[in-house]
C-alpha cells in the first residue's frame, strides 16, 4: 500500500485554482489558434488593433501552458497584466467597430485592413472584436480565480 504522506493529494482549493489555470490556457490557445486560422487559412489580413491584441494573446498561450505543466497557479502575477492590456485593446476595438469612437482617433490606416466593417465579421455574422473581448474577459476571470487564495512570497 503506497504511503499517502509521500505524495499527498492536492487540497480542493489548489485543484480549483489549477482547473481555472487550465481553462485559461485553453481559452488563450483557442484564441491564438483561431486568430492564426482566420489570418493564414481564411486569408483575412488582421487590422492594426488585431495585431496589437495578438501581441498580448499569443504569449499567454505559451506562458499559461508552461504554468499548467508546472502547476504554477502564481502565474497570474505575470499573466493578468498581459490579459488586462489585451482587454483594453479589445474594448477599444469593439467601440470602434460599433462606431462609438470618432474617426479622428481610429488607428487603422487606409493602406491596411479596416478596423471596422464587413472585414471584421467571422462568417459574415460574428464580429471579431467581440470574440477577442470575450476571450480576454474570460481570461481575466479565470486568471483571477486561479490567483485567488495564492500565498504571496
Amino acid at each position: 500500500m503506497p504511503d499517502a504522506t509521500l505524495n499527498p493529494a492536492p487540497a480542493p482549493g489548489e485543484r480549483r485554482r489549477w482547473t481555472a489555470l487550465f481553462l485559461a490556457w485553453l481559452v488563450a490557445l483557442a484564441a491564438s489558434l483561431g486568430a492564426l486560422f482566420i489570418g493564414e487559412v481564411m486569408g483575412q489580413a488582421p487590422c492594426s488593433l488585431c495585431w496589437y491584441q495578438r501581441i498580448f494573446m499569443f504569449p499567454l498561450a505559451v506562458l499559461l501552458g508552461i504554468a499548467c505543466y508546472r502547476g504554477d497557479t502564481g502565474i497570474g502575477r505575470y499573466a493578468l497584466p498581459l490579459a488586462a492590456i489585451g482587454w483594453l485593446l479589445a474594448v477599444w476595438h469593439a467601440l470602434l467597430f460599433h462606431g462609438l469612437v470618432a474617426e479622428a482617433v481610429q488607428p487603422c490606416s487606409a493602406a491596411g485592413p479596416a478596423c471596422d466593417g464587413a472585414g471584421m465579421l467571422l462568417a459574415g455574422l460574428v464580429p471579431l472584436p467581440l470574440l477577442s473581448l470575450a476571450a480576454f474577459s474570460l481570461l481575466l476571470l479565470l486568471l483571477s480565480l486561479a490567483a485567488r487564495g495564492e500565498r504571496q512570497p
